[in-house]
């Protein structure tokens, strides 16, 4: 399932959709949210590929703003 972040620079907060599943954040929270999706991965190995594509997103976005 794709993970897909977007951003609201109006709001400051980030979207995070993944399937029918979606929420939205302060963009203060990324970096919170990066190390608990890669928290996740050590925690559940069996599902690191799953919460990789989170950490990717979330990566992706946090890099495309601080540019």
């Amino acid at each position: 399932m794709t993970t897909e972040v977007t951003y609201d620079s109006t709001a400051r907060a980030f979207t995070m959709t993944k399937g029918s599943w979606t929420n939205t954040y302060p963009i203060s929270d990324i970096q919170k949210w990066i190390e608990f999706y890669r928290r996740q991965q050590e925690r559940f190995p069996a599902y690191a590929a799953i919460y990789d594509e989170d950490v990717r997103a979330l990566e992706k976005l946090a890099d495309s703003i601080s540019s």
